[in-house]
């Protein structure tokens, strides 16, 4: 058997329903091979776009999404798409060419040392030297990328060992399970939950996972414990339960912050210092209990008293066993807290102005979209405001990134997300700056002819960075910019373009670019005047008042 067909079937050996990528002529043998497979090519316009769309596959069905490019720029564009993966915990794995490493005629040409390239930036990277190794390479690049906690593989396969002959066979998966916590952890932080007088959950990325949801609702419902999530743990639990304090969205300040200052024991399930942390750690005021897959990175932010480590789901289950509800927890000043934060998340969410308040795009946003609905945020001011306002009721529900915080990935997320789940809404949810970094995917969602509405927030502006700028008492400096008609921008790629005229029409335009099928832009202007009183000053001044 040719090298690349073994290839490709060790690729069905692991299942792989897609591979999103740009292929390059030292892919071609690889790519005749996937041509007869069961493996359908998404043939994107940028490398970057394509590994964002395998990390995003990987990060709503827990397999590793798998993504191609050729050798030199091809490789080295998917550099921001392993950063991506691997501090977001998706698994993915990257495929890149390579000239002839037993012959080559081209001397140094395109030639970049891309497994060394990779090495911080993925968990295994490895160049294939024999065509006999292919079915281990393969095999350990999906082990690794899914294992907990999940991140970015890299094979290269150079071309003339992809056209190479090999009697091996694929390597089947093994079965395993992950490993459960140690009885004396599970009984330590048993205890102090159980001494606590005013405990609360804090719900991160890591416990995105269906069972360890289920477990947490059972936690939640059974101790009647308050909760609050992360960035990127938002949907893990609903949050428009009564128990829900907010989104740790600002860095500090807000009304949650005001709950887990006056806790005494920080249930902390799922998070991990490679996600924005939501608290500073504050010797000897409260008990932190680390529930993770994973022991805890100690950081001058982040030095846990308890580590009850292994399967998140089984941990909480056997919480759920040995707790018992105290009589003597006190969650008075945690419901001060809810009401507080209730009647200010209501604030604004009528507000008629236009360009659109940020609360009322929000609200209204909220309002339109079904519970099971995909938003896919890119990065950038109204990302804030997203993860503040907008409550998920269900997991995966918004994917922002929080971990890399990078541009450019919200449309090529949007589009992963319609793949894997075609039957329900998908929505990118996009600034002028993050959206020109990847808009040109517009034509890979129109050519796979996807349902998907993208709502691009405008503001001419890097708008994050020029708030950051203001705050710093910096005058306004090189933030500003120009755009296309966006409208003809995206009728030029064959979709719709849409352009309310007012805050009023947004709603509707909205419901109906949801309920049509195609590909639709909303291009809606944004009033950021607000970010400053509100994020850095209001809050603030409000919440100190608990």
């Amino acid at each position: 058997m040719k090298a690349s067909d073994l290839f490709i079937k060790a690729l069905e050996n692991e299942n792989v329903e897609y591979v999103f990528g740009i292929p390059g002529e030292e892919n071609l043998d690889l790519l005749e091979s996937l041509r007869t497979s069961s493996i359908r090519l998404i043939l994107t316009r940028h490398e970057q776009a394509a590994g964002f769309m395998a990390a995003t596959y990987g990060r709503l069905t827990g397999k590793a999404g798998v993504c191609l490019a050729t050798l030199g720029p091809g490789a080295t564009n998917f550099v921001t798409s392993a950063a991506y993966a691997q501090l977001g915990g998706m698994p993915m794995f990257m495929i890149t060419g390579q000239k002839p490493v037993k012959l080559s005629k081209q001397g140094h040409f395109q030639i970049v040392d891309v497994v060394d390239m990779m090495k911080p930036l993925t968990k295994f990277t490895r160049q294939i030297v024999s065509a006999d190794n292919i079915p281990a390479r393969v095999r350990e690049s999906f082990r690794r990328a899914e294992e907990e906690r999940p991140g970015a593989t890299h094979l290269e396969l150079p071309e003339d060992i992809a056209r190479d002959e090999t009697n091996v066979g694929v390597i089947p998966a093994s079965f395993h399970r992950r490993p459960i916590a140690d009885e004396k952890a599970i009984v330590r932080g048993v205890d102090a939950i159980r001494e606590a007088r005013r405990p609360i959950l804090m719900v991160g990325a890591g416990a995105n996972r269906k069972t360890s949801s289920k477990m947490l609702r059972e936690f939640v419902e059974k101790f009647g414990i308050p909760f609050f999530t992360t960035q990127m743990g938002k949907g893990v639990l609903d949050e428009t339960h009564p128990l829900w304090l907010g989104n740790a969205a600002l860095s500090d300040g807000d009304f949650v912050h005001r709950a887990i200052d006056n806790a005494d024991c920080i249930i902390n399930v799922g998070h991990d210092v490679i996600e924005k942390p939501p608290f500073f750690m504050r010797t000897g005021k409260r008990t932190v209990i680390h529930i993770n897959y994973l022991t805890a990175e100690v950081d001058t932010v982040y030095f846990p008293q308890i580590e009850v480590v292994g399967d998140i789901a089984n941990t909480i289950w056997r919480f759920n066993q040995m707790l018992e509800k105290q009589s003597h927890w006190d969650f008075s000043y945690e419901d001060s807290v809810r009401n507080h934060l209730d009647a200010h998340l209501a604030k604004g969410a009528d507000d008629t102005r236009f360009p659109i308040y940020p609360v009322r795009l929000v609200a209204d946003v909220r309002k339109a979209m079904p519970d099971n609905g995909i938003l896919c945020l890119d990065n950038g001011m109204y990302k804030l405001w997203f993860a503040r306002y907008y409550r998920c009721t269900q997991p995966n529900t918004m994917l922002l990134d929080n971990a890399l915080a990078t541009m450019g990935a919200g449309l090529p997320s949007a589009i992963a997300a319609k793949i894997v789940h075609p039957d329900r809404k998908s929505v990118a949810v996009v600034g002028d700056g993050g959206f020109m970094m990847n808009s040109q995917e517009i034509e890979t969602a129109v050519r796979l002819k996807l349902d998907l509405v993208i709502l691009l927030l405008r503001d001419d502006a890097y708008g994050m960075i020029k708030w950051k700028q203001a705050n710093m008492d910096f005058p306004n400096f090189g933030m500003d910019m120009g755009n296309p008609d966006f409208v003809r921008y995206a009728e030029s790629y064959g979709a719709r373009g849409h352009r309310p005229g007012s805050t009023e029409e947004f709603l509707p335009m909205f419901e109906q670019c949801l309920n049509t099928p195609g590909v639709h832009l909303i291009d809606m202007p944004i009033d950021y005047s607000d970010n400053d009183r509100v994020l850095n000053r209001e809050i603030k001044e409000l919440s100190a008042k608990l």
